[in-house]
Parts: structure tokens; C-alpha cells; sequence
């Protein structure tokens, strides 16, 4: 009997812990996009120039990127930064394996000369182009394996769908570590589109 009402109290904390990270995520603020083609399995859209403050590393892999990489950038959003001004978090955290880059994108409130200088002389502040992209999408908690997976899949879709694609493929990540359910994850590459 004690060992039911254990396993009750750990759904029921779990379920209050997804709930609370759905309302408290509910509220970040996504990186601004527009869907311009949907096709199966994947879609086309357009991302107006962005501010990202970047990480760069000699990472190969998901795991030896992402726990450094988000370690330094939350330093500097959460004060790490001349103004020690806290900034909000934003989603996706970008992820190019190719380059062993992380990236967070700063909110669409800021510009550059707003943005407060970094402590660490690694965090690099940059504005990205307009560009289209291809997007997929997938679930749960991502792996080298995955991000993979997806990447060939995105990259046979385009080559199907007579798509022209640029650059490397990169990795979207749209959760905190600790919302286990509803993830959100996709793979990114530039893409040549005409409107």
C-alpha cells in the first residue's frame, strides 16, 4: 500500500511540475518567424534578422555542446554582463554541430547597442540575415542519434521536393531540461526560396 501511494505522489508531482513548466515557458518568447510553404512533413519559412549571442567550442557532439555551451550563455542572460542586467530567455536555443556553436536568441526588445557587453569574452553578440529555412520537427529528449536521424530525413524531403539547400543543417531546441513531456525539437538548414 505504501509503495502505491508513493508511485500516486510521484505521478502527481510530476504532472504539477509539467504544468507549471508549460504556464511558466508559456510566456518566453519564440524567435519570430513566418510559414511560407508547408509541405509533407516539413515546411518553409522566413526569419527576419535576429540578435544571438553565440558560444563556440571544439564539441562533436550534442552532449559535449550543450551543457558548456548553455552553461555560458545563461551567465550571461541571468547578469554576467557589464550592466549585470538579467535577460529574459528566450526560444529555441540554436545548435550547429558543424561550427560547435550554441546560440540563444535575445529578445526582440533589444538592439545592439542596447545589449549590455558580455563578462565572458567568449559569449559573441551578432546579428543574423533575413533567410528562409527548412524546418522538421520531432518529440521527446533529443540525441546525437536524432538530430541525425532528422537531418538525413529533412535533407532527402528537400532533394524530393527539388528544394535547394545552403549551409548546415542546425538543431532547435524549444524546452528546459526538466518539461519532460511536449518537447519540441527541429532541424533547421538555409534553404534558396522565392516568395
Amino acid at each position: 500500500m505504501k509503495n502505491i501511494r508513493q508511485v500516486i505522489f510521484a505521478i502527481t508531482a510530476l504532472m504539477a511540475l509539467q504544468s507549471f513548466t508549460i504556464m511558466a515557458f508559456g510566456e518566453t518568447e519564440k524567435q519570430k518567424y513566418r510559414v511560407v510553404h508547408s509541405g509533407k512533413e516539413f515546411e518553409i519559412r522566413f526569419y527576419p534578422s535576429a540578435i544571438l549571442a553565440t558560444v563556440y567550442s571544439d564539441a562533436k557532439s550534442y552532449r559535449e555542446l550543450a551543457y558548456p555551451g548553455f552553461r555560458k550563455l545563461a551567465g550571461y542572460i541571468f547578469g554576467g554582463n557589464e550592466s549585470e542586467t538579467k535577460i529574459s530567455m528566450t526560444s529555441p536555443v540554436h545548435m550547429d554541430f558543424n561550427e560547435a556553436s550554441m546560440s540563444f536568441v535575445m529578445p526582440s526588445a533589444y538592439t545592439e547597442e542596447s545589449l549590455p557587453a558580455p563578462d565572458d569574452p567568449s559569449v559573441k553578440l551578432g546579428r543574423t540575415d533575413d533567410v528562409y529555412v527548412a524546418a522538421i520537427r520531432f518529440g521527446g529528449y533529443a540525441s546525437d542519434g536524432d538530430i541525425t536521424k532528422y537531418s538525413g530525413k529533412l535533407k532527402n524531403l528537400l532533394e524530393e521536393n527539388g528544394i535547394e539547400w545552403y549551409g548546415n543543417f542546425r538543431y532547435l531546441g524549444y524546452n528546459a531540461p526538466f518539461q519532460p513531456i511536449g518537447r519540441r525539437n527541429e532541424i533547421i538548414v538555409n534553404v534558396k526560396w522565392k516568395e
